[in-house]
């Protein structure tokens, strides 16, 4: 089990340096650079900016250095602790999507946690309940939370909740806490507001993983090895819970790697309708504007929160199933 993780950790390593010089390669693609993307704002405005001007604003954000000199200081400097300088926000990464980020991850993982506590429990009921009443409800639900694009869920409930009830639904927080410092009023300010977002986010992942554990259960229901732990006299539910359920989850811990990122960066539009404070909106400000630092950091966070994923579901795999920790 140590040498396991010893050497899913390493990989993640390697895993995490790729993407850093490929989000890095990447953001350096578009034709152009911040300082073009400022200049051009600036010409839209009415203002004139030399060519000198221009070839100093390059040297001042250090963007007339060679990409993988410009690689190189930004890994240096976030070895060290310090993701770079905003462009757009003329302060450090860190402060920009420090809280953001914070916000972002509880974001996330309530969105998990109620995908998993929903869906599960559905998705095997369906299973043992095959063709009645409440799987085909589960299934229409299924089917029509896949269906329904998460930004038009989200202002559906705003505007039902604006109409019927006089209350905004956007934001993270009240008015009176935005501002405030950290404490136990804050807190459960955040989690009365993160219902709506969490429903919102995880309508479709609940959708899915329910087809999915159904699916998976159902199969494993029909194996020889069922019909002999029956024969020996086990309870249904017994049963079902202790052997075919175990299996079945396998497939969707490994899906759950993947749920964190796609949260992370799949929620744009979602957080732009519910005014939420998360890295979404920043990181695609920064893309617009090509405000490479603060890009680059996001991008690179999110692919540590996916390698992160992927670390946690191999572990819960190799606890779950002894067969991936004898492979």
């Amino acid at each position: 089990m140590v040498a396991y993780l010893i050497r899913r950790v390493f990989y993640g390593l390697l895993t995490i340096f790729a993407v850093s010089v490929l989000s890095f390669l990447i953001i350096q693609l578009p034709p152009g650079d911040y300082v073009t993307s400022y200049i051009a704002s600036l010409e839209a405005q009415g203002d004139e900016v030399s060519a000198e001007e221009a070839a100093a604003l390059r040297e001042y954000f250090g963007l007339g250095q060679p990409a993988y000199v410009q690689y190189g200081k930004w890994i240096w400097q976030i070895l060290h602790g310090n993701f770079g300088m905003s462009f757009q926000y003329r302060v450090p990464v860190t402060e920009v999507i420090g809280e953001r980020l914070l916000l972002t991850v509880l974001l996330a993982l309530g969105t998990v946690v109620f995908i998993w506590v929903v869906a599960i429990p559905i998705g095997i009921y369906s299973a043992v309940r095959q063709y009645s009443i409440p799987d085909y409800l589960a299934t229409f639900l299924g089917f029509t939370g896949l269906a329904v694009p998460d930004f038009l869920l989200a202002l559906v409930l705003m505007y039902f909740a604006w109409d019927l009830y006089d209350f905004s639904i956007g934001g993270l927080f009240s008015p009176e806490y935005v501002t405030a410092p950290w404490g136990v009023d804050r807190v459960i300010d955040l989690l009365k507001h993160m219902i709506i977002p969490v429903i919102v986010l995880g309508t479709s992942g609940t959708a899915s993983l329910i087809r999915i554990t159904r699916a998976n259960l159902l199969d494993e229901l029909r194996k020889p090895y069922v019909v002999a732990a029956r024969a020996k006299g086990l309870s249904e539910w017994q049963l079902i819970l202790k052997y075919p359920v175990r299996l079945a989850l396998n497939p969707i811990i490994s899906l759950t790697a993947y749920i964190l990122p796609f949260l992370v960066s799949g929620s744009v539009i979602v957080s732009v309708v519910l005014s939420l404070p998360t890295v979404g909106p920043v990181l695609l400000r920064s893309l617009l504007s090509q405000d490479m630092f603060l890009a680059g950091a996001i991008i690179l966070l999110i692919g540590v929160m996916t390698v992160i994923g992927t670390l946690l579901s191999d572990i819960l795999l190799a606890l779950i199933d002894p067969r991936v920790r004898l492979q």
